[in-house]
Parts: C-alpha cells; structure tokens; sequence
C-alpha cells in the first residue's frame, strides 16, 4: 500500500514480493512510474537493492530487484521492527531468495497479473507462498481473497491431481484464478474443477500476461462462457482467507553480488535467454534427440543452434552422447533441476525418470545401464525414438516453408488422454501430440509410429483405444475440434495392409476416425503436411 516515501514504499513491496520490476512497483505501489525510477535509481546507488537482469518466452527483457543484507537493515529501521524477524516472516532471507529466483519465469508471469488486477482493485495486498497449491493470494479492498495459481507445462497428470486436490481441501478463497500453459491442459484442468466448491477461473498463461481487465480471456469450468477479469472479480465468492506458512528455521541474511561466472544454481532461470530457454525446453521433452532434429524443431540453422547451447553445455545443464554415431542431447541433473524448479515439480521424482547418468561409467554404451526409467524405454527402442523425432522436425521444417504453424508439440508423457468407456477409465497412449494452426485455423492431431503392428490381431488391437475414444464426445471435449490420427510405418504394406483393416474395424463399430495412414517413403517423397491436405480434402 502506498506510504508517504516511495523509497521504504518500495523496499516494503520487494520484501513482500521478491523480483518485482520497476514497472510492476509503478502499478502495485501507487506512484508514477517517475518517482520509481528515481528511488530505484537512489536505492541501487546506495546498495540496498540488487538488480536481476531477465527475459522469457512472454515477457521482454526487464531488470527485477532483491533486496541486500543493507536494505534489509533499512527496511528494519523504517518499520521499526527487528531485522532477525523480518528474514523469517517474510521472503528476503538468501534461502528464500534462491527459492525463489528458480521460479522467477512463472513469477514474472503473476506479477503481471497482479498489476492488471490493480487496476480495478487498488490497493491490493499480496502474499507469496513457497509451498502451498497457490503460488500467490491477493487480498482486495473490500477484503475478499483471490488465489492465483500457475500450472507448469512438465506437470504431469498425476503431479496435477494431487495439486488440485490440496488446493480443494485447503483455506476458503473467494476466487482461484488459475493460468494454464496451453488449451488442451487448461480444457483438462476445467474438468477436474466442475465440482469444485469455490469459484475458478481459468485462462491461458500467454493471454493472462497481456490482456486488459476486458479482455475475454477467461472461463469458468463450466459454462464455457467467455469472461473478462473485471467480470471473474464480479462473481468471486466472500471467502477471505489470508494463509499463512510455517516459518523457515534456518535463514541467513541476503547473500553478496552474484556470480559474474559460472552462475549458482538459483540464478540459472536469469541468466539464460528466451530463446536457451526454449532449446532446454524441447530437450526436456524429446531427451536423446538429434541436433540436426532440434534446429529443425526450432527453425535455426547449426550456427545458431550451437549459439544456443553454449552456455547451457558451459554450465553443465545439457549432456552430449554419441550413440549410433549421432551426437544426442538431454538434460543433465542439473538441467533437470532447473525445469522442475521452475514448475514447482519434483527434482527427485523428474530424476527417477528422466536420468542421463549411468550406473557404471567403465562399461560399454547399453540401455540397461542408464538410471532414467524412462532414458532406459527411449534407448531401447532408439530407432522408434528416432523416427518420432525424425517425422516432428520434418514437419516442423515444411510447415514454415507453407506458411503454417506448429503451435503445440506435446511428448509422450503429455500426450496421453484419459476417458471412460463403459464402466472403466481407458486412456490411449500416443507418440505426441500436436496442433499445426494453417489457413486460420487449429488442426489437432495425435502421432502413432509403428513398427509392431504387422499382423491383423495387432493392428485391431492398436486401433482399438482410438475407436473406444472416437466413439465418445471425448476428442471434442478434450480438444475443441476432431484430432486428426496419424498412423505411420516403415514399410508401404503394412500400411496398405492397416488401412484395409481401419475401414473394416471403423465400419463394423459405426465410428467415425479420421485416420491417415502413411509411410516413411511417401512422406520422404511428398512431406509430412502432405498428411493435412489429404484430411483436408
């Protein structure tokens, strides 16, 4: 809340909520953006505040600010309280700091948030949380709380559901704003909360940050029913709840300046660009892919793409292979760390699977040997894993040339899709997913590469999910539009040979699939999109 100082104004809010930029101070705090950026300027000259230098995918190049061990001490005799308190009652301690500097993405994103919803609801108050299901709450004048949370996009399902559920059973916010990575998981999260006791809105993360207080961007789980921010606000409940979390035991005062080298672990998030940012990204979602396959995903060229992963291989967050002859690239445990850290998602858990680290470093290159059950499923079936990666990046490359857009790309973990049919949950359990947006509209589409299916018991029992789930409302449901099945072989009979049994399977159940069959030599020879024009027609 505004005082009579803008400069204990702003040290006030900055040990409230770390990693605010001048911009952000401007809108919470009441003054002009003038007179931020003349005590800004004051208290970086004095050494009370340190700058943050940081930029992602949706939000430009700002610099965010910390308090010092120095301004914590003036914010202590400003306040008239003592400085031991203020590191355990509020987030300036040096293990708040780091814990927070990881999710300084996601942050930048709520706080963006917060300054459109100053707008209609000055003066807010607002609390931030290390570990409760809400990331921030935000109490408004007449009292009320609103609790925001922002869903990460390696989140997996069962990681969503116990959030979900902590968030269900815990305090009494009059309203859950809640901003999700992309359609399909924000259609996802909209089911979950048809029964949920409390209003909750929904919108996605990339509108949230530009959109105005009457920008339709946001729905409630049901109804489908197109809401501005001023309107959520309108309908939230009278909850007030205002939580707060156990005090941190151990903390110590802010550290000194940060590293000019090697950056910590903490300051990882800051330091990479957008666009490193989005390389280490797709390594996470397709561990042990080809460098020609991810300057193809990315749309760069080698000079680029070796740009790009300088720094990230500098720092040891990606690891290089030579398996088969191709050099491969994954995220190493620290690479790991910092896609968790930024999701609020376990380090250990995402480890477990995704571990590039082998048992014996002395053998011989074998599959067996790898920590990662799922590095281990990936390696075991390389040529499948590269055929997957082969097909996206092929896609990826002509879909810039025609002028279309690969808009979503989602691995195998995100793919999946679960649905009841008959009296049991089914699911099916595709290669990717993803949606090209051409000639002004989305096409969602699943992938399935096969190189099993070769008899006819086999190819019904690899149609079957796909038929129990078109047969229901589910793909709709779940996408806005009909998904698009793309089934691709090595060999042009097999292929031949799936299509016959498609038609039969499809006419026998009376359910419309739109399938494409296809196979590695037509697609070399006529291109990926080659299968949307044929959906098309």
């Amino acid at each position: 809340m505004r005082t009579g100082d803008p400069v204990v104004s702003i040290l006030s809010w900055l040990s409230q909520l770390p990693l605010l930029d001048r911009l952000e101070l401007a809108a919470l705090s009441g003054w002009s953006r003038s007179a931020v950026y003349r005590a800004v300027e004051s208290l970086e000259g004095e050494r009370l505040v340190q700058p943050v230098a940081h930029a992602s995918d949706l939000i430009p190049p700002t610099r965010r600010y910390t308090l010092t061990a120095a301004g914590l001490r003036r914010l202590a005799e400003s306040e008239g309280i003592n400085a031991e308190r203020l590191l355990h009652e509020r987030p300036v301690s040096e293990q708040a700091r780091r814990l927070f500097l990881g999710r300084i993405d996601a942050l930048a994103v709520l706080y963006r948030l917060c300054c459109t919803m100053a707008d209609v609801a000055f003066p807010i108050r607002i609390r931030c949380y290390r570990a409760l299901p809400v990331d921030l709450s935000l109490r408004l004048a007449d009292g009320r709380t609103i609790a925001l949370v922002r869903l990460g996009r390696i989140n997996e399902r069962r990681s969503l559901a116990r959030r979900l559920a902590r968030l269900r059973d815990g305090p009494a916010f009059a309203a859950v704003l809640l901003l999700a990575p992309e359609e399909t998981r924000l259609r996802e999260v909209a089911r979950r909360l048809r029964s949920f006791p409390r209003p909750c809105f929904l919108a996605l993360e990339r509108d949230a940050v530009t959109a105005g207080l009457d920008s339709l961007i946001w729905r409630a789980p049901t109804p489908e029913v197109a809401l501005s921010l001023r309107e959520a606000l309108g309908l939230a409940g009278p909850h007030n709840s205002w939580p707060t979390e156990r005090l941190l035991v151990r903390v110590s005062p802010p550290a000194g300046e940060f590293s000019v080298g090697r950056p910590p672990d903490s300051m990882l998030a800051a330091c990479l660009g957008p666009s490193e940012k989005r390389c280490l990204d797709l390594i996470g979602d397709w561990p042990w892919t080809r460098t020609d396959h991810l300057a193809a995903l990315l749309g760069v060229g080698r000079t680029r793409l070796r740009g790009l992963l300088q720094r990230s291989g500098q720092w040891g967050l990606i690891a290089r292979t030579n398996v088969a002859g191709q050099t491969r690239l994954t995220l190493s445990h620290r690479g790991l760390a910092l896609v968790a850290r930024r999701d609020r998602a376990s380090v250990g858990e995402l480890r477990k699977r995704w571990s590039s680290e082998v048992s014996d470093p002395a053998a011989e290159f074998d599959w067996r040997n790898f920590r990662g059950f799922r590095t281990r499923q990936l390696l075991r079936n390389l040529a499948h894993t590269d055929s997957v990666h082969g097909f996206l990046a092929a896609l990826a490359k002509q879909a810039r040339v025609k002028g279309w857009e690969l808009t979503q790309l989602d691995p195998p973990q995100r793919a999946s899709r679960y649905f009841h049919f008959g009296d049991r949950q089914r699911s099916i359990q595709p290669d990717a997913f993803g949606v090209l947006h051409r000639e002004g509209r989305n096409q969602p589409f699943f992938l399935e590469w096969e190189r099993r299916a070769i008899r006819p018991s086999t190819m019904i029992r690899r149609l079957a999910p796909y038929l129990r789930y078109y047969s229901s409302r589910q793909p709709l449901q779940d996408h806005g539009a009909q998904p698009l099945v793309l089934v691709l072989f090595e060999d042009p009979l097999a292929a031949d040979h799936f299509r016959r049994v498609a038609q039969e399977a499809t006419a026998g159940r009376g359910v419309d699939l739109p399938l494409n069959v296809s196979d590695r030599y037509e697609l070399a020879r006529v291109g990926p999109c080659s299968l949307f024009v044929r959906a098309k027609a």
